[in-house]
Parts: C-alpha cells; structure tokens; sequence
C-alpha cells in the first residue's frame, strides 16, 4: 500500500531487463489500474517518485539498484545557463503549435527519430497505435508541443497538463545533422518551463535522472533542480 491522503493498492511486475543501464535487472512498481486517477491525484504521485506510460502509473522498484532519480525544476528560480540562452536565440525562428491530439506529420517524425535515434532498441517505428498508447492518457490532458521551421515540423514534446506543473513525457525531432546545433530536446524543455512561469505553474517534472546513462545527463544542466531526499524535496544547486 502507498502512504498519503488514502491508501492505493501497488503492483509489482516481474523482472525485465532495464532499459537504461546495461546488465542490470529492473523491476517495477506499479499503480492498481482500477484506482479512478485524475490530474491533482497523479500530481501528488509524480511527488512520490512516480510517472506514467499510457494510462500506467509506476515506480521503480529494484532491490539491488536506486539509480533512478526523480527530477523537477522549480520554474520561478530557473534561470538558463549561458548554453541554453544559446539555444533560445538559435531557435526564435520556430513556431510553436500545442494541440491535443496525435496527427500523421507527428507519426511521421517520429518514425524517423526512431530509425535515426533508437534503431534496433526495440521500439518499432512503424508502431503508430503503440505511440498513442505510449503518449497518450484517459485520464489526463496532454499535449503535443510542435515546433515549426518554415511549416515543416522538426520537433515535438508531448506534455502533461497538471493542475499546478507540466510533466515531459516524450520528446522527438528530426535527426537531420543541420538541426543538431538547434539542441531541439533541450529547447523544448526550455519552452515548458518559460510557459509554466507564465501561467503560474510551480514545476516541470523532468521524470528521472540516472548517474551513468548518457541519454538523461542532459537533465542535470537545468539549475535549480530539486530531488527526493528522506520525506521532501530538496533543491539542489549543482
């Protein structure tokens, strides 16, 4: 049973091997599914260490491993380092576009980010009903955040709409080399973040942050950022 405001039934799955650090042997913890969830309740679950895929809420749960570290900015102390105001100037040309509902030019980016990016991981490109499970929720308001180069979409961020944050799911681009120098992952969190300050949100979940995995090192570039430590949050400056 999870701790908290009632008591919520946990699962928890049978070892698999874990997808972020190699040789390792990951287990998950995860949400009873007949629990009836919403934005404020899954807010105070991302507290907990928890994140979604699809309707699935879960944690992880290995015993010989606590590698996975929740993250989340605090957006009214965020202030960008001088590389992500970089980034900023190189992509003011984009147009941002947020929706809510998948459609065939996000299938189509993601099919190549996938060839380009994680070819032969296990994902399949051509899995587009596997994308809308993955991204999308029956509980939760989520959006994709497309951004535009002279109408052609580069990137999209698909965002959790919270009561009082937004959560980063997924994010995919084009793997075309011209656009490498544009960071367009690192953008997209920058445009959440800039967005929940505006609209009085406290926090962008970064979902977690694992020492050693080369894919998630980027997520320590943005300062503050706060982490679990004993009972709460604590706001680590590094």
């Amino acid at each position: 049973m999870l701790s908290g405001s009632d008591n919520i039934s946990l699962l928890i799955t049978q070892p698999h091997p874990c997808s972020y650090l190699a040789d390792r042997t990951a287990r998950n913890l995860v949400v009873d599914p007949r629990l009836r969830l919403d934005g404020m309740r899954y807010e105070q679950l991302l507290a907990q260490g928890f994140r979604r895929s699809g309707d699935a809420v879960y944690r992880p749960h290995c015993p010989q491993c606590q590698a996975c570290t929740p993250v989340r900015i605090p957006v009214d102390a965020f202030r960008p380092d001088r590389a992500q105001r970089r980034c900023l100037r190189r992509n003011r040309d984009l147009r941002l576009v947020r929706t809510s509902t998948i459609n065939a030019e996000i299938l189509q980016l993601y099919e190549r980010y996938l060839r380009a990016r994680h070819d032969g991981e296990g994902m399949d490109p051509d899995d587009h009903f596997g994308f809308e499970r993955f991204t999308a929720c029956s509980w939760l308001p989520v959006e994709y955040w497309q951004f535009f180069e002279k109408g052609r979409l580069i990137a999209c961020a698909v965002v959790d709409v919270l009561p009082e944050g937004y959560s980063a799911v997924y994010t995919v681009f084009d793997p075309a080399p011209e656009h490498a120098p544009r960071s367009l992952g690192i953008h997209a969190v920058l445009q959440q973040i800039m967005a929940a300050r505006e609209e009085g949100r406290r926090h962008v979940w970064l979902g977690y942050w694992i020492p050693g995995c080369g894919k998630m090192e980027y997520k320590r570039r943005f300062r503050p950022q706060e982490r679990p430590c004993g009972e709460g949050w604590k706001r680590v400056a590094e």
